[in-house]
């Protein structure tokens, strides 16, 4: 089907990482996806849960929310923090992240990502994912900096890309539009070396088969290729 912005089936929308872009926390990301925008800050702290209190373990989580007028309504603040929605989305994304870090090398200290969506036009979560492990790095680099560790204690990279089937058609990063009248709805996440981490499907109209789940499986792989580069991009520019 021709998609209404001009995409191929196959073709992210322009994607934009910026670095440093708050001036306090140790490490920021200003993701924008085509017109979906999210800012990721890390802030790190001495000190891990209580569960984790003399492990010599660290911790990353992540918090998420939308500003009341990200999308096209007004949200209230209330209904926005306690939604189940939202604290689906920040395990998603502290999962994401704990996956590719290496939590006993990171020693007692924890890293909070806050990913707040400025605004909304489908696929927030997956570019918290994406901007926050950027945003993760930042603040990692600058812990390197202080003699904290010698290297930086990552895994791999992780990012995140929505699939769908619209209109009998597979398509790769869904807008808000293509989402709402989507027959399978799908969010994939994968470290840069092409490992899954986590995938979210759903058929929101017919179930789909095992060739169908590939084809979208494959689709978004190929996409998170060329999120990962633009990660890699980011992170050189700034010198991280």
């Amino acid at each position: 089907m021709p998609r209404a912005d001009g995409r191929a089936n196959d073709e992210l929308r322009p994607v934009s990482l910026n670095t440093g872009y708050s001036k306090h926390a140790e490490g920021s990301c200003l993701v924008e996806i085509g017109d979906t925008v999210v800012i990721c800050t890390a802030s790190v702290l001495n000190e891990v849960p209580r569960f984790l209190a003399g492990s010599h373990r660290g911790w990353v989580t992540a918090e998420y929310g939308m500003l009341p007028r990200a999308g096209t309504e007004r949200t209230s603040r209330g209904r926005i923090q306690t939604s189940g929605r939202t604290a689906e989305i920040q395990r998603l994304i502290g999962r994401s992240l704990r996956a590719v870090v290496d939590l006993d090398a990171l020693g007692e200290r924890a890293v909070t990502l806050d990913c707040d969506v400025i605004q909304a036009d489908g696929g927030t979560r997956t570019a918290a994912v994406t901007g926050a492990y950027v945003a993760l790095v930042e603040a990692l680099h600058r812990l390197k900096e202080q003699g904290v560790f010698t290297k930086i204690p990552t895994f791999d990279s992780v990012a995140a890309a929505s699939v769908g089937v619209v209109s009998g058609d597979v398509l790769l990063d869904l807008n808000y539009a293509e989402d709402s009248m989507a027959a399978v709805d799908m969010n994939v996440v994968m470290t840069g070396g092409g490992k899954f981490v986590e995938v979210q499907g759903t058929a929101e109209g017919l179930p789909f088969d095992r060739d169908r789940l590939n084809e979208m499986l494959d689709l978004a792989g190929r996409g998170m290729k060329q999120l990962s580069a633009a990660q890699q991009r980011a992170l050189e520019e700034a010198g991280l």
